[in-house]
Parts: structure tokens; sequence; C-alpha cells
């Protein structure tokens, strides 16, 4: 029977794992999925993932891919996965890829969206999906500060210091602080939509765009931090718990 390349979308909660890579002894997004594509198919199947999000980063559009022999029919697999998986992780489509794609290499753009509350009463329904930050944010002030990221920079100071890369230069499309209308007024959006990201990046702009809400920076502070290319120049980590992987598309 000939090799299929299967390509998977996925959501999760990230809140109860340690992020999406495997890792031993520790409840992670891939290994939940190389477990029950595992016990489907009979055989040990690796299941490579386009993001590898922190511990309690949440996702409605990871990418995942295999290599299958498999008789079972591509649009069979999303139901076949979910009945083997926990409940805070779902598989909502899959189709079948060239061999030649590449997970990684062919990702054109990746959008994350980063939720902020600012109500005075922390919203538990919701306190796994944001950070609560009982004070007024200036939203207009972030805006403008998120503005001066959008282009192909140095993005340096927005890495983790654990992040080995030599190559820090990115291009960020979009990069949006929105506010909620009506009944959402105190909720406050970050969309950050890029062709890659650095380890913490988005979290790390995220965290210095609210020091920029806050009053303690201008939004000007942005062109000064992006020319230090120096972690120590930027704002706090904002927490993983309120960060989402949108989606990913592909050229």
């Amino acid at each position: 029977m000939a090799v299929r390349n299967i390509k998977l979308i996925v959501q999760y909660d990230g809140s109860k794992y340690h992020g999406w890579q495997i890792q031993p002894g520790k409840r992670t997004i891939q290994g939940e999925l190389v477990e029950a594509l595992s016990n489907l198919v009979g055989v040990r199947t690796q299941v490579h993932g386009a993001s590898r999000t922190d511990a309690g980063v949440s996702a409605l559009g990871q990418v995942a891919l295999f290599e299958i022999d498999s008789p079972i029919p591509t649009e069979n697999f999303p139901n076949a996965i979910n009945g083997r998986l926990p409940r805070d992780i779902v598989v909502t489509a899959a189709e079948e890829v060239p061999l030649k794609f590449d997970l990684l290499g062919d990702v054109k753009s990746k959008l994350y969206r980063y939720t902020i509350y600012t109500g005075r009463h922390r919203p538990v329904l919701r306190l796994k999906q944001c950070w609560h930050i009982p004070k007024k944010l200036d939203v207009t002030a972030m805006n403008q500060a998120a503005q001066l990221l959008v282009g192909t920079k140095d993005f340096k100071s927005f890495a983790s210091a654990a992040d080995k890369r030599e190559e820090t230069v990115r291009t960020i499309f979009r990069c949006d602080v929105t506010p909620g209308q009506g009944s959402e007024k105190d909720w406050v959006y970050v969309d950050v939509e890029g062709d890659g990201f650095l380890y913490n990046m988005a979290r790390n702009i995220v965290g210095t765009l609210v020091e920029v809400g806050v009053g303690r920076w201008t939004p000007e502070k942005i062109d000064e931090i992006l020319q230090a290319k120096d972690r120590t120049a930027a704002g706090r980590l904002a927490p993983a718990y309120a960060l989402c992987l949108m989606w990913i598309k592909y050229a």
C-alpha cells in the first residue's frame, strides 16, 4: 500500500499540558496525538507539528502531519482519532498532501491572538484563556506601539534568552490591539501575524505592549527596544495561558 502524507488541523486547550512537544514524563499535545494515532493504526506513528507551542498555550489552528500506509480513508481520520483523544484536544480536519510537503518550510504566516481582561473581578469561566489585568489600559497607545513592530526587523530583544538561534530577523505582517465591544468592553485582544516567531516572541511583545498600556512607556519606546537587540530592554513575559495559535497559512 502506498504511503500517504496526512495533514491535520488540531485544536486544543493547552492549560493542562506541558506544551506541544513530547517530553519524558510530561503530558503534551504531541504525545497525546501520537498515542491516539498509534492506537488507531496499530503501529507506532510519529506526528509532527508546525508550531511548538509553549506549556499552557492553546490552539485553534495547529497543523500536524504524519505518514501512513493504512487503508483508513483520509476523511475518516478526524473522528477515528478524536475517539481516542482527551476531550480538550480535537482534530477538526484531515487532508492528504504531497510527500514533498514541507510542514515548516512551506509556512507563509501564522496568527497568534492574546486575550487580556481588564475588568475589576477575575472572569472565573474564562480564567484559563486570558491575562487578568484589573486596570484600564490605553488601547490606542498600545496599538500605536504595535504598528512600530510591523515589517521585517531584528526581534532579538523579544526573544527568550533561551533562544540560541543566530538568525533573529522576522517579518510581522500585522500587529493589532483592539478592544472588545458592548458586553466585551473589558476585553482587549492582541493579534500578531508573522512569517515566524522566536521563542517567547509573541508573549514578550504582549508584555511590552502592556507596559505602554499602563503608561510606563510611550509607544516610541518600541524603536529603542528593537535597536537594543537585548532581551532586558523589552517588557515582561506575558503569561502563556492567554495565548492562542489561531491559524497557519501555507504558500
